[in-house]
């Protein structure tokens, strides 16, 4: 695992640990979470590197699931 995909991991598990303390469901934990990656992807100064780390935001709460799934199927 690259240190850049760990980086955009770290606010899945900080949001995942905030759901199960709070109650909350995983979608909306795994919404925060790409609220905050996207809060981050806006301080980026390079506009290529800003809307390449925007596209990762995207993935939708049932594309997100499909992979995992599939991820661990394999």
């Amino acid at each position: 695992m690259t240190l850049r995909w760990m980086s955009h991991l770290a606010p899945l598990i900080g949001a995942a640990a905030l759901a199960a303390a709070s109650g909350c469901s995983w979608q909306q934990a795994y919404s925060a979470a790409q609220g905050w990656q996207r809060n981050q992807c806006n301080r980026l100064t390079e506009q290529t590197e800003r809307e390449r780390c925007l596209s990762s935001t995207k993935m939708s709460y049932e594309d997100y699931r499909r992979q995992a799934e599939d991820t661990k199927r394999d």
